[in-house]
Formats: C-alpha cells, sequence, structure tokens
C-alpha cells in the first residue's frame, strides 16, 4: 500500500482506490452528520460506568459499554489521535486482543484503512498457530495467534491495561509470529496496578485511572 500525507488529509491509495482521511479530530464523520458534535475527554469519560465490588468484592469495574453504544465514533477518533498521521503510516495491522480489544481494532482498522490481525483464547484458531501461556492472580491463561500471515508492522489494542500479562503475552505472540509490535494502545489504563512497557514502547490510553 502506497501512502502519502498532504496538509489536511492522510491519503491511502490501494491498487487506485483512495481512503481520504481527515485529520484526528475530524475522522470517520463531518461533526454534523447525525447532528453528534464532537465531545471533549472529560465527556466522553462520562459515560464509563464505575461498578464497585464487580466481578469480585474489593474491584472497581470500568463499564465501558455506555460509551461504545453512545459515542463510538468519538471514541475511534479519539484513540485515533493518540497517534500522528506520521505514526499511522507505520502501521500495516492492528492486533485486536480477545475479546473487547476486537472492538477498538476493529473500528481503527476500518478508519484507518489498516488490516486486522486478532489474539484468541485456546481453541479458536486453525492451525498454524503460536501459543503464549501467562500468569494470573490465580493461576495462568494462554493467547494463540495465527502464523499464517506474513510479517507485518503492529498496533496492538485492547481495552483495559491492568496488570500487563494480557498485552505482554500478545506482544511475545506477535514476535513469535514475525510481526514487529510498533504501538500499543487501551481506552483505559489502571496506571495503579502497573507499570508496563515493551521494548520501551509505553501504552497510549485515552483514560488512566490510580495514578
Amino acid at each position: 500500500m502506497d501512502m502519502k500525507v498532504s496538509t489536511q488529509y492522510l491519503i491511502l491509495a490501494d491498487f487506485g482506490r483512495g481512503l481520504f482521511l481527515p485529520p484526528p479530530e475530524q475522522l470517520l464523520f463531518p461533526d454534523n452528520l447525525y447532528g453528534l458534535p464532537p465531545m471533549s475527554l472529560a465527556e466522553l469519560e462520562t459515560h464509563i460506568r464505575s461498578i464497585p465490588d464487580f466481578p469480585k468484592p474489593g474491584i472497581l469495574f470500568r463499564d465501558i459499554t455506555p460509551l461504545l453504544h453512545d459515542r463510538f465514533r468519538d471514541t475511534i477518533d479519539e484513540v485515533a489521535g493518540l497517534f500522528t498521521a506520521e505514526e499511522w503510516q507505520a502501521f500495516d495491522a492492528i492486533v485486536g486482543v480477545e475479546s473487547r480489544g476486537f472492538i477498538l481494532a476493529s473500528g481503527l482498522a476500518y478508519a484507518l484503512g489498516k488490516g486486522l490481525l486478532v489474539v484468541r483464547k485456546p481453541g479458536k484458531l486453525p492451525p498454524p498457530h503460536h501459543t503464549v501461556s501467562y500468569s494470573l492472580e490465580y493461576g495462568q491463561d494462554s493467547l494463540q495467534m495465527s502464523s499464517n500471515f506474513a510479517p507485518q508492522r503492529v498496533l496492538v489494542a485492547d481495552d483495559v491495561l491492568a496488570t500487563g500479562g494480557t498485552l505482554r503475552a500478545t506482544c511475545e505472540l506477535c514476535e513469535q509470529c514475525g510481526h514487529d509490535v510498533v504501538g500499543i494502545t487501551t481506552l483505559i489504563d489502571l496506571a495503579g496496578l502497573n507499570d508496563f512497557s515493551w521494548k520501551g514502547l509505553r501504552t497510549r490510553s485515552l483514560f488512566s485511572y490510580g495514578d
């Protein structure tokens, strides 16, 4: 895919087809298409519910479903705006982590004209694939990724960064499959639970809790 950046639009040309993307603050749709003006991050954050003692006592759960329902396009636009046009040129594909990471990754891949790769729980992908196991608070879990794709430069996307175990396993999977992780993003960073980075890359998130 040949790509170039103009002063106003990010232009992607693929076999003669052009996808014209406005600056990050105007991505996807004109502001007035559905009569919905753009929202500030503070306003978007009001659409995240805080649920105490869920799914177990002592946990404050951040529910993003109202945000996705009410302001999905604004959310995707804001996440896209965490990266410059030049940085977006460096991404060949977006990696979505099962399961809510699929939502964010799909929206970004569609909006920016990128490929979509998925990381899944065991037993969901046909071979060939790679598997990485990682530690949880109690026990272990595993993730898998298809090794059937050519090496690409990828942006890893998930809904929440908690302790960093899932993202670390995902980055390891990407490398095992030959991909180069050049960016990581989440909607929410529970900063009080982690100091996560991957080979010098820090996660870019819209919202941070527990600093």
